[in-house]
């Protein structure tokens, strides 16, 4: 019997096909004539991932539809891609199969022989960043962290993997207790920033940054296997 998600897959694929080669506005478009359409289309999947409720699936339709245009921009590109012999959308599924293979030793180990014992979620994590790093031959932890996040995004990647190092930012006595706590003191935080005249966006940034530096350092010290 034949895959009904590949066949959907290969419909899509067909279709991307056919618009490059009949439809005048399809096919001039760029990668980076696409740049903002592909950055509202991932924000609106974010969106519909906040309205849908994950226990009674009220609002799955939504988020089945956002992710079907985000879908058609990696097809999209993929097949720019293909027209400029960069590379083509096989070469994107074989890339990423062989890298989450590689990725999960505990699943896929090199010997063949299956895990027989459960694998900590935490020593995962570490077993994770460490290839990562190996795969991109990274001489950071921090390297993969795009410098374009927005502040607060970068500033959460960053704590995470700096407790991977056994290191942490100094949390203020502020009683959080719960999202909502935290909402709100940090809404606070952007009005006393607007009462001072100071960018919280880059306030942050620059914290973050001076952090950064110091666990790099931190990190050849350790000579840290991440």
């Amino acid at each position: 019997m034949a895959d009904k998600r590949v066949d959907a897959l290969e419909q899509l694929i067909a279709l991307m096909d056919r618009l490059r080669l009949e439809c005048p506005w399809d096919a001039k478009q760029t990668h980076t004539s696409l740049r903002s359409h592909l950055l509202e289309e991932t924000y609106e999947v974010l969106e519909a991932l906040d309205a849908m409720n994950e226990e009674t699936g009220e609002g799955s339709e939504h988020l089945q539809e956002e992710l079907g245009d985000l879908l058609l921009h990696i097809v999209f590109h993929a097949r720019i891609a293909e027209d400029l012999g960069q590379f083509t959308l096989e070469d994107v599924a074989t890339q990423i199969t062989e890298k989450l293979i590689h990725r999960h030793p505990h699943v896929f180990p090199p010997d063949g022989e299956g895990q027989e014992e459960p694998v900590d979620v935490e020593r995962m994590t570490s077993t994770w960043e460490q290839i990562k790093k190996k795969e991109k031959n990274r001489a950071s932890v921090f390297d993969g962290i795009p410098i374009a996040l927005p502040s607060l995004t970068r500033a959460s990647k960053v704590v995470r993997k700096s407790s991977i190092l056994g290191s942490n930012p100094s949390i203020p006595d502020l009683r959080l207790e719960t999202e909502e706590d935290l909402g709100e003191i940090l809404l606070g935080l952007v009005e006393w920033a607007r009462q001072h005249d100071v960018d919280p966006e880059s306030a942050l940034r620059v914290t973050v940054e001076q952090y950064v530096e110091k666990m790099r350092i931190l990190e050849q010290e350790n000579n840290s296997e991440f």
